[in-house]
């Protein structure tokens, strides 16, 4: 299934000049450098702005997606919490999944290498990759029912936790080895 049919997908606003972070502004806004390596927010490092009249359904909701259009990494990353009042910033794209799927499984599919070469396929530009909303929209989903899409977005992140955690045991030990062998070339025992 299409994800047009799954999703309602919107434009980032459209901020007409440079962002002035503004301590205590009314309005936090999601750019492409709160996005981590990753795939998470890092909301504290949300910059802060005054803006005027904004359209409730320009916010940015728990649940909603936060897409990479341009780059070359053009990724998902699900917004789990609740970030208050929030709009992404162009160039990203926010989907917002309907109930036929959940929005973890939709950024897991999004996610995977095979999705991932697709929308390679519909890039346009050479020096700056861009995914347009209509290319995204037409990216085909599985869509298994609900209860498989739990089990499956339960294993990813169990997944990722293992590797996560593989690669602070991998840190660990390649300090401790450099511990012994300073020890070793010092002459301790």
């Amino acid at each position: 299934m299409k994800l047009k049919h799954l999703a309602d997908i919107t434009m980032g606003h459209s901020f007409r000049s440079r962002l002035e972070q503004v301590e205590g502004g009314n309005m936090a806004v999601i750019q492409m450098k709160d996005l981590t390596e990753d795939n998470r927010l890092n909301v504290a490092a949300m910059a802060r702005v005054d803006l005027g009249e904004v359209k409730t359904r320009q916010y940015v909701e728990s649940n909603d997606i936060v897409f990479r259009s341009r780059g070359q990494t053009n990724t998902a990353v699900l917004i789990t919490g609740d970030v208050g009042d929030a709009v992404i910033a162009a160039p990203l794209l926010r989907i917002r999944p309907k109930e036929a799927v959940l929005p973890a499984y939709l950024a897991w599919f999004i996610n995977l290498p095979a999705s991932q070469a697709w929308l390679v396929t519909q890039a346009k530009g050479t020096a700056v990759r861009m995914i347009s909303k209509q290319a995204l929209a037409g990216l085909d989903v599985v869509v298994p029912s609900l209860e498989r899409q739990r089990a499956i977005v339960q294993l990813a992140e169990l997944a990722n936790e293992e590797q996560r955690l593989l690669k602070q045991l991998a840190g660990k030990r390649k300090r401790y080895m450099e511990r012994i062998l300073m020890q070793a070339a010092s002459g301790s025992q």
